[in-house]
């Protein structure tokens, strides 16, 4: 197939991707072929092994993006949305591009950066940075830098171009830094700046929602360092602003680096101060135990105190980590690095009895070995069989004690939520099986069990929820619900392979109102009177008659 974009409509794509998903439910023998030949789950396949496979929406609609010359629906759709401007509009076209070169923190919306479509402009629209040194710096043209710089020293100190971006800024903040073509031009012209006499340390305020690009928020100033460290994660960069005389205590580059230890360590070994900084915390949000070593081999405070809200609720590092439910090698390095192992939650839960609670029976030997065992109630007892979804041992204690799960305090009966949030789904379902009430919020949102499952796109539970009286209309914190957790979560994925498209048959089952379209919103779709976004699949299935979806 042809794959030229001239002037793609996504509209038409749309269509083609249901005819496509449509032919092949059929068994078109085209249909059959064009999907052998694009998708890789597909290929080699015969026609009755690849009709057992029952490719969804998605499925067709990557094929149309790859048909294209696009990895993926979501590079095309962008492709679709920057190239909708006029041909004679240049000016919104550099602006729909810078869109993609960077973060939304730097442009003025939520949205990512995408450097694989942003490099498709690139290519398709010649002269498209011209001789602009601004966004020169996005791209690592260096011999544009140098003549702007002969032409106009001060330009260096200066912020400009469209995003008003200091020159050091652009370059390290540049998405393309992660497309290897580019990355060594970007280290040059940020060497080249750098020489010239560019402030190591320019920075420019947060332009994030409810901030913009007019208005930004001086609370949270991004560095040229945190483009290198926190958002691009480049180590070459990295070390290059630093022993330039970055600093690395910029309230920002610490705490988003922990996705590449490389740019951590550096930091650290430049002085990066980890106290303040709530990196701890973050650290404890990521399934693998280097960053947390590493944080505290470098003056971690293994006792600090949380800075905010959930946290504040845990109190230590020791309980969040419990709380993450994390590993034993993380609960470990805690105690190696002084963390008290009879610390106590804000609801005076001790780090024994919450290792207990949350079903981990390994983290709670090891602090029973460190001195923190205390005696566990029926009621704790009962707590921790469900949490590890021990159904003989909590029948047993629910068979003394008839007052279970009803006479548990309010804190224990968050642990549903808690459970459906962190993916303990044997303990969440025998909970609910025993009488858990089922609407009580929890988890960092304030949210039901059915608005953490929706949210996570585990549509066996979300199934299971709302069979055992769950509703979809159960709010969360954010003042939806689980409509509005089911549009959020579709179109920005928050877990990989979640079934977002499965939750939507199950929450449709339940009750909940099919779709509708929104006459003000081409792109939105209304359910119950209010106007939302989901993703295409899931938005075919919410239009789709209650037989067909």
């Amino acid at each position: 197939m042809s794959r030229s974009t001239d002037r793609l409509n996504l509209e038409h794509l749309k269509k083609q991707a249901k005819d496509l998903i449509r032919d092949y439910r059929r068994g078109d023998a085209d249909a059959m072929a064009r999907l052998r030949r694009a998708l890789p789950a597909a290929a080699g396949r015969g026609d009755d092994d690849l009709a057992a496979l029952g490719l969804k929406l998605h499925d067709a609609q990557s094929c149309i993006a790859r048909d294209n010359g696009f990895l993926s629906w979501a590079d095309l759709k962008r492709y679709v949305e920057a190239q909708s401007t006029s041909r004679d509009d240049r000016a919104d076209l550099v602006r729909r591009w810078l869109g993609l070169v960077y973060a939304g923190d730097l442009h003025g919306t939520e949205d990512r950066a995408n450097p694989r479509v942003a490099v498709r402009m690139l290519a398709e629209h010649a002269g498209l940075v011209g001789d602009d040194p601004y966004l020169a710096c996005a791209v690592g043209d260096a011999a544009v830098l140098q003549r702007a710089t002969q032409d106009d020293p001060a330009w260096l100190h200066r912020p400009g171009g469209p995003l008003a971006l200091p020159p050091l800024v652009a370059v390290a903040h540049s998405s393309l830094l992660q497309v290897p073509e580019f990355r060594d031009r970007l280290h040059r012209c940020a060497q080249q700046l750098l020489a010239a006499g560019a402030d190591v340390n320019q920075r420019v305020s947060s332009r994030l929602p409810p901030a913009s690009l007019n208005a930004p928020d001086d609370r949270y100033p991004l560095s040229a360092l945190y483009g290198a460290a926190g958002q691009n994660h480049d180590v070459a960069l990295t070390a290059m602003l630093l022993d330039a005389g970055a600093d690395p205590n910029d309230g920002e580059s610490l705490y988003h680096s922990l996705e590449n230890p490389a740019c951590t360590r550096l930091l650290l070994e430049h002085g990066a101060r980890v106290t303040g900084s709530n990196a701890l915390y973050r650290a404890l949000d990521l399934p693998g135990s280097d960053a947390i070593e590493l944080l505290l081999q470098h003056g971690g405070d293994a006792n600090e105190p949380a800075g905010n809200a959930p946290l504040t609720d845990w109190g230590t590092p020791l309980l969040w980590a419990i709380r993450r439910r994390q590993s034993v090698r993380h609960v470990a390095a805690l105690l190696k690095a002084g963390a008290d192992p009879t610390a106590r939650s804000a609801s005076g839960i001790g780090a024994y009895s919450l290792a207990l609670q949350f079903g981990l029976e390994d983290v709670a030997q090891l602090l029973r070995a460190a001195g923190a065992a205390e005696a566990t109630s029926e009621d704790e007892l009962f707590v921790a069989a469900c949490a590890r979804g021990d159904a003989n041992e909590a029948r047993r204690l629910q068979a003394r004690r008839p007052d279970l799960p009803a006479a548990l305090s309010a804190a224990q009966l968050r642990l549903l939520p808690d459970m459906a949030a962190g993916g303990g789904d044997a303990g969440a379902r025998l909970m609910v099986e025993l009488g858990w009430p089922i609407t009580i919020r929890g988890g960092d949102w304030d949210a039901s069990a059915l608005n953490l499952a929706v949210f996570r796109g585990n549509a066996e539970l979300t199934r299971f929820l709302l069979a055992h009286g769950a509703t979809w209309t159960e709010e969360h914190g954010f003042g939806d619900n689980a409509s509005g957790t089911l549009s959020w979560a579709s179109c920005n994925e928050p877990v990989e392979g979640g079934d977002w498209v499965g939750c939507a048959r199950a929450l449709l089952d339940a009750g909940m109102p099919s779709a509708t379209p929104d006459p003000e919103d081409a792109d939105a779709v209304l359910i119950a009177g209010r106007s939302k976004r989901f993703s295409d699949a899931v938005t075919e299935v919410l239009l789709a008659p209650r037989d067909q979806a």
